[in-house]
């Protein structure tokens, strides 16, 4: 019988850990404002928890726990009554700061008739509550900044999609600093790369180039895409804003877009993208409209293909990392702070801390594969074989590549 050393001396364990007991403290988008201003209450799972989402009559977005304190009737199936919903089983209206106003058939309200009403934010056209497990509002210094573009006559309107993703939602969070996945997910070619941390910030500045490996050539009169320039900056755990141009032949496209999420429990959140772009005079009304949708299926499809990742890797706390491997373990202390109370919140976590990634060697190695697989596929098309692309997933309905936010 032979006996084979399988090695394992000195074999790196994997930590997984435990997922945190307790959700990110911070602002948190719910989605397109427009969606809960139907007059209807809306049943939004978060937090690990049950929430009704409601307009009273005055305009205002409403939060609530969605179970009726009286006798746990669900008020996402009950009735919007003026500025109160009403419980579907005996009709107690709650308002949106979280006071039972009215009980028709009683003589008076109960003292200690109240229930938890979530802290709201109707910002450019998006919907957002605050979570802090302590209870406390939100401090000075952690508003989310106005949107330049949205809402505006120069922009187009939002283009939004989101999908339950089930896992924890440190995973789309560590995208921040993992430039080499761009290029093996998402078929782009990041050249330069950097990040930024301070306070309840943390910015991702990519550029890039285009990879014609990754897509079909060019249309005839269409001018070619160039590469891209990403600055994406999350503002506390949960929303980023990235300011994204695409750099065609003989012009760039400005867009914002939005890479957001909000946790439905420990293992599970809700992954959302918004797009708008400027309304360049050369593309037309009806050009940049349609550069949006393009722009917004294509993130949709980038998205899709980190959740392949997510949906089959191991939660790792203890990751192996190389010299081109970007500050994951300083990213993931910025992260720390939001899962953490106020007072325990450590110097180390909010101090400005930046990374200039060397991208020297991974820019030799790529360049070397592109024209690899161009080779290939001008060998392909001599024989007469289709010549195909790396993925169906890379080809681009915008001839674009994904900017930072996934």
């Amino acid at each position: 019988m032979t006996t084979t050393d399988t090695g394992h001396d000195g074999v790196r364990t994997i930590e997984t850990g435990a997922v945190p007991a307790r959700f990110a403290r911070g602002w948190h988008c719910l989605g397109l404002s427009e969606r809960f201003r139907d007059g209807r209450p809306h049943t939004v799972h978060a937090f690990g928890s049950k929430l009704v989402v409601f307009q009273s009559g005055d305009g205002r977005l409403n939060v609530l726990d969605a179970y009726c304190r009286h006798m746990g009737g669900d008020l996402s199936q009950g009735t919007v009554k003026g500025d109160e919903i009403a419980c579907p089983f005996h009709d107690w209206r709650w308002g949106g700061d979280g006071r039972c106003k009215k009980i028709p058939y009683a003589r008076r309200v109960p003292l200690r008739a109240r229930t938890a009403a979530w802290t709201t934010l109707d910002q450019d056209g998006l919907l957002f509550v605050w979570n802090d497990p302590e209870g406390n509002p939100p401090p000075d210094g952690v508003a989310i900044p106005r949107i330049e573009g949205a809402a505006s006559d120069g922009w187009t309107d939002w283009r939004w999609n989101e999908t339950v993703v089930h896992t924890n939602c440190r995973e789309v969070v560590d995208n921040v600093v993992d430039m080499a996945h761009f290029f093996y997910v998402h078929y782009s070619f990041p050249t330069y790369f950097k990040n930024v941390f301070e306070g309840h910030t943390a910015t991702q500045i990519m550029k890039g180039l285009s990879r014609p490996d990754a897509r079909p050539p060019s249309k005839k009169g269409r001018p070619g895409m160039l590469g891209n320039t990403s600055v994406a900056t999350y503002h506390g755990p949960s929303f980023m804003i990235d300011d994204l141009t695409y750099h065609y032949e003989g012009m760039d496209l400005d867009c914002v877009l939005i890479n957001c999420h909000y946790p439905v429990d420990a293992n599970s959140f809700v992954l959302q993208s918004g797009i708008i772009v400027e309304r360049d005079e050369r593309l037309g009304a009806a050009g940049a409209e349609e550069m949006a949708a393009r722009l917004s299926d294509f993130i949709l499809r980038g998205f899709e293909q980190d959740v392949r990742i997510w949906k089959n890797k191991t939660r790792i706390d203890n990751p192996l990392l190389c010299e081109e491997d970007g500050p994951v373990y300083q990213l993931r202390r910025w992260y720390e702070q939001f899962y953490v109370d106020a007072a325990d919140v450590r110097p180390e976590m909010v101090e400005r801390f930046e990374f200039e990634l060397d991208t020297t060697r991974p820019v030799e190695a790529w360049k070397k594969e592109v024209e690899e697989n161009l080779a290939r596929r001008a060998a392909a098309a001599a024989g007469g074989a289709s010549p195909g692309t790396v993925s169906r997933d890379a080809v681009s309905p915008g001839e674009v590549s994904p900017g930072g936010a996934a």
